[in-house]
């Protein structure tokens, strides 16, 4: 089971990461929007994340960021 961090998804929007492997020379990113859904009683599950180097974005769970085999916490 890889090692996790303790994130707070509410305090996730603005927040920078380093992706551990890089591809396509996009390595930081900045997370720009919280996916919130239908229902407003039930938690956010998805995030969307912008490369720095090229804007481009995907859309993924925010729990993968607490992987620290794949996302590291701020611009290293």
């Amino acid at each position: 089971m890889p090692k996790t961090l303790q994130v707070n998804p509410k305090k996730l929007l603005n927040s920078k990461w380093t992706a551990v492997t890089p591809t396509n020379k996009e390595k930081h990113f900045l997370v720009t929007k919280l996916i919130y859904p239908e229902q407003a009683d039930t938690p956010i599950t998805h995030i969307e994340l912008e490369a720095v180097h090229s804007t481009r974005t995907q859309v993924l769970l925010w729990r993968e960021l607490t992987i620290k085999t794949i996302w590291l916490q701020g611009w290293l």
